[in-house]
């Protein structure tokens, strides 16, 4: 009865007190004052974290409960950089090759004893501008902001033993937590966790402050430094938050879909659908919808969609009719922490979601030769459904172009002419993930441009996946399609807030067909010339 109380009254302490059970990654859970006033690079030694200052030339041992410093050791040149630790002995790159000289990038990395700061190693740095440094048990690697390359290399003379893109244009700190890479980029204020095999961005989070260089990983969390505020921050590395939405965007949307007759013909009848949004992850409704002119009934297709049926008959040459769908709206931008390992088997997706989207429909053809055979290529024998999805993911990127042909053609087309639109970029991702095993759908959206006041008549459509303890992960394989890892990344488990998705579906219905946001049929007398138009305004209120 105690334990029950107990635990009761710890739930009742963290809801009323606004706090969450759970936390995220990135979430700042303390913070110093640094002890220098250019902080660079950063350590943890098992017990003491050590941090670089450019302009004091110093390497700071600190004390983790406090920030208080214990003691200090010269820098062993004279642009102190980033900072490892082997186990055994201190790394520090220095970015002006141990003479201070401006415009002198030459960089080199030097071993040093903790105790008194004596110099045990002097290696050449692969690159000339090493600002992160990190060990992974074996080898040194390094972060270099001018050549954006994250490098492994030999302790002993420097030798590159493998390279990738950096995660992004100005990457800056780096350490290794026993499995992944975390690197700091300071243009973006954000963090990343990297997978040391392929370069592979898999998390992103948001770095606590405007200028963050060094990072380090001490067992549980990890610390970094800010430049610009001074300090130094611990914050949480891995928790159970599946997802963290921000950025809110308060908007009044209009969607309007019209029909015109140019005849000579009479339209006999028409029937007009407007996809219903509903509150997701990405958007709360803040108000009823309202329509103009009332609909004529609600409709559910079979996947769920529901939709605001009009239906008009013997609309005559030169008439127009016009329909619209206000909505108010808040929008988030939204990103989700996806750690592989914590994904689970294929085996354990609930079967009514498996019976639901892994059929086969006309746009995917997942059991066509030519699918099949490109999925081999894609996936090999992985296992791991995130990593099934996520190497889907980059052959896409590798393998196809954005180009907006016109007309939605099957997967296996698409995939053998090497580019598509938003859409086809969807059959194809949603067709090889079915074929994989990995249940997948699309949604649809109006999307906002860059003012207050704009319009959308072209919209966009992405995908979503079912990732066993996560759920439906939204993935964007068009928008993928960008040189940077970390732009990569932000496609595969994150969503904009300038998005009001209005549709989701797993593919053709006897309302929507292969369409998102509206549709429409109709009947006609012959020679009847029949004009849709269909946009969406945007009034954003912050």
């Amino acid at each position: 009865m105690i334990h029950k109380f107990t635990t009761l009254l710890f739930i009742f302490i963290f809801i009323f007190s606004g706090k969450s059970l759970f936390a995220y990654s990135g979430e700042i859970v303390a913070s110093f004052d640094t002890p220098g006033k250019f902080p660079t690079g950063l350590t943890f030694d098992g017990k003491y974290l050590w941090m670089a200052d450019r302009k004091e030339k110093l390497i700071f041992c600190i004390n983790p409960k406090n920030g208080k410093v214990i003691r200090s050791i010269p820098s062993p040149g004279y642009w102190p950089t980033g900072l490892a630790w082997d186990g055994k002995y201190l790394w520090n790159a220095d970015v002006k090759g141990g003479i201070p000289l401006s415009e002198n990038y030459e960089g080199k990395v030097y071993r040093i004893d903790k105790k008194n700061g004596d110099i045990l190693r002097t290696v050449n740095a692969p690159t000339n501008s090493p600002r992160g440094l990190g060990w992974d048990g074996k080898y040194l690697w390094e972060v270099d902001n001018a050549s954006d390359v994250l490098v492994s290399f030999s302790p002993n003379d420097g030798t590159t033993i493998k390279s990738f893109k950096a995660p992004a244009y100005d990457s800056r700190g780096l350490t290794f937590d026993g499995k992944y890479f975390w690197i700091t980029d300071r243009a973006n204020d954000e963090i990343y966790m990297v997978d040391p095999s392929n370069g592979h961005v898999i998390l992103i989070t948001k770095a606590p402050g405007k200028f963050i260089k060094g990072i380090t990983y001490d067992g549980e969390f990890l610390w970094v430094v800010d430049h610009q505020s001074k300090k130094l921050y611990k914050i949480i590395a891995k928790d159970d938050d599946k997802f963290k939405r921000y950025n809110k965007h308060e908007a009044n949307v209009t969607y309007t879909h019209q029909l015109t007759n140019f005849g000579p013909g009479k339209l006999l009848t028409s029937d007009i659908y407007l996809a219903i949004p509903v509150n997701r992850v990405n958007q709360d409704l803040q108000a009823n919808i309202s329509y103009n002119p009332q609909y004529t009934n609600i409709v559910e297709d079979k996947w769920g969609q529901k939709a605001a049926h009009y239906y008009f008959t013997n609309l005559p040459q030169a008439e127009t009719r016009t329909v619209e769908m206000k909505v108010k709206v808040n929008t988030y931008d939204v990103r989700y922490f996806i750690f592989p390992d914590k994904v689970g088997s294929l085996s354990s997706i609930p079967t009514e979601i498996k019976n639901k989207y892994l059929v086969d429909d006309e746009k995917y053809q997942i059991n066509n030769p030519f699918i099949k055979s490109l999925l081999v290529k894609a996936i090999g024998d992985e296992e791991n459904p995130y990593w099934k999805a996520r190497k889907i993911f980059d052959y896409l990127i590798d393998n196809m172009y954005y180009e907006m042909t016109g007309g939605w053609n099957t997967a296996p087309t698409v995939l053998e002419r090497g580019n598509g639109s938003c859409s086809e970029y969807s059959f194809v991702y949603i067709s090889m993930c079915r074929a994989a095993g990995i249940p997948a759908r699309y949604v649809g959206a109006v999307a906002i441009g860059g003012e207050d006041y704009s319009m959308d008549d072209v919209f966009h459509r992405w995908v979503e996946i079912y990732l066993p303890n996560y759920g439906w992960i939204p993935v964007d394989p068009a928008g993928g399609d960008n040189p940077w890892p970390r732009n990569q990344a932000n496609k595969f488990g994150g969503i904009s807030g300038s998005y009001l998705v209005t549709t989701q579906s797993g593919g053709g219905s006897e309302t929507m067909e292969w369409t998102y946001n509206s549709n429409q049929f109709w009947t006609s007398e012959a020679k009847c010339n029949v004009v849709f138009d269909y946009f969406a305004d945007w009034d954003n209120i912050k």
